[in-house]
């Protein structure tokens, strides 16, 4: 067991490497996929109906072509918005289920500090240099993954399973240093 009272993770690769990272990476990628064909057959639909318009534009009156034509930019707008909605939708909720999985996964990254008399966690990028010996990033990838599995559990997330049997209460409350990552998901 790692004696040390600075230890190093790897927040990306905790929730990357975990069966709950990749549960969500997956249904997201499924998500992304099926939006991409959703996207591609919308765009099919309206240059189909482009090209109608386009060929019926000179045998009919302009007035009426024109009434035509701002219709279809307004439908065109419309869809716009409402893909660009379902893709903001999607970034949304890569990064909500990454906050959950740190709300979940702190309390056994607390235990992991209370087992091995540790004071804190630094996160990886924030080290110039370090011992891979206090890393904990593989371990806390096994803790997490046993605890919680996918989190796909009744509640949906998942919560962490942990008999309080096994962990002493900590003196202080430690301060969590949960990331904030862009709608990317770059931290």
């Amino acid at each position: 067991m790692i004696r040390s009272p600075i230890l190093t993770l790897d927040q990306d690769r905790l929730f990357q490497g975990s069966a709950f990272g990749q549960r969500v990476r997956a249904e997201l990628e499924a998500a992304t996929t099926a939006l991409a064909t959703e996207n591609r057959r919308v765009e099919g639909e309206l240059t189909a109906e482009e090209s109608d318009l386009t060929e019926r534009r000179a045998r009919m009156p302009a007035a009426e072509f024109r009434k035509l034509a701002d219709a279809f930019d307004a439908k065109v707008t419309a869809i716009r918005e409402a893909q660009d909605a379902k893709a903001r939708s999607l970034s949304q909720r890569q990064e909500s289920s990454r906050q959950r999985f740190y709300e979940i996964a702190f309390p056994l990254l607390a235990d992991l500090v209370r087992e091995v008399g540790a004071v804190a966690i630094l996160d990886t990028r924030a080290i110039v240099l370090s011992s891979s010996a206090v890393d904990i990033t593989d371990l806390a990838i096994e803790r997490v993954n046993a605890a919680i599995g996918d989190g796909s559990g009744a509640s949906g997330e998942g919560e962490a399973k942990r008999p309080e049997a096994e962990a002493p209460a900590l003196p202080a409350q430690p301060q969590a240093a949960v990331p904030s990552t862009g709608a990317d998901g770059a931290q």
